[in-house]
């Protein structure tokens, strides 16, 4: 008998692996959240606190089925080395602002006010150390663009 339900056992097993790494069908937890400072090229300094993706299952669920994302506040996606980033809104509820970091906290690419659930890629222009999403026309309210400085710990420049 016991053999039997340690064979049942061994058999789901796969399974079981499998279940974390399927599609996500809910908002995550919020996650640990850290300081982030960006500057603008006029010297203007914005403060956030964004909670930080840092595994692959929470950079796989994001800010999807999240009814919205607060003014200072957002997700910072922390890839550990650079590579390009495609992003998509897939299940995600809210406009985002998308905003690839080259890994000196230089903003490189921005996508402004995401459409909600499309499946359309978005490009980071080239590789990138790190993704921040925001809400929705937050860089066109503070005047965020390519070229500004995003300061936080994962660039190596926080203080």
């Amino acid at each position: 008998m016991r053999r039997r339900h340690l064979l049942l056992l061994l058999a789901a097993l796969p399974a079981l692996a499998h279940a974390q790494d399927s599609e996500p069908t809910a908002a995550q937890p919020k996650l640990p959240k850290e300081k982030l400072v960006i500057v603008t090229r006029d010297g203007v300094r914005h403060d956030f606190t964004v909670e930080m993706a840092m595994t692959p299952r929470q950079q796989q669920v994001g800010e999807m089925f999240r009814a919205s994302v607060p003014p200072d506040g957002g997700m910072l996606f922390d890839w550990g080395t650079p590579h390009p980033s495609p992003m998509w809104m897939e299940n995600t509820l809210v406009p985002l602002d998308m905003v690839f970091i080259n890994p000196d906290g230089t903003i490189r690419a921005i996508a402004e006010d995401t459409v909600p659930q499309s499946l359309a890629i978005i490009s980071s222009h080239g590789p990138v150390l790190a993704a921040l999403e925001l809400a929705g026309g937050t860089t066109a309210r503070l005047n965020i663009r390519v070229g500004d400085k995003v300061l936080q710990r994962i660039f190596g420049n926080a203080g």
